[in-house]
């Protein structure tokens, strides 16, 4: 699976670390910057480029980082087919992929520890969506309002 990393400068420890670790997991990972730390980076440019592709790539997934993950979270959902969601807790990953079918995780670092993200990260990538009729039919709707913009 290609996982796609973004983060500015208040994430860029916690996604270059998350980087080391997804790739001993063998994971096919792209990162979309920030490749330094520059501490007056924007995150809009550094998200952006990462939900572009998770939407332009279905079968891909991406995780974003910032102070609070919330602005990066903002930024990845303007984009069609983009359901991120701000991971805060191993139930709320874990539903965000069963019940949402949530493509990207933005995790904020002044919340989480790198063991925690790690745990997030994983039950991100590993929990499927579950397939069930309500929430393909809610993920339709989603669409059908995305649609319409």
């Amino acid at each position: 699976m290609k996982v796609y990393l973004a983060a500015d400068h208040a994430g860029f420890k916690l996604k270059e670390e998350i980087k080391k670790y997804l790739s001993e997991q063998n994971y096919d990972v792209e990162d979309s910057g920030a490749f330094s730390f520059e501490k007056d980076d924007d995150y809009p440019e550094f998200i952006s480029k990462a939900a572009e592709k998770v939407s332009e790539n279905p079968d891909s997934k991406g995780i974003i980082f910032g102070k609070s993950g919330a602005g990066e979270e903002i930024v990845a959902n303007k984009f069609k087919n983009i359901r991120a969601v701000l991971g805060f807790s191993e139930e709320n990953v874990r539903l965000s992929r069963e019940h949402n079918d949530a493509n990207i995780l933005s995790l904020g670092s002044e919340f989480e520890t790198l063991e925690k993200a790690k745990v997030l990260v994983k039950i991100f990538l590993e929990t499927p969506f579950s397939g069930e009729e309500r929430h393909k039919r809610r993920i339709e709707e989603i669409e059908d309002i995305e649609n319409r913009q």
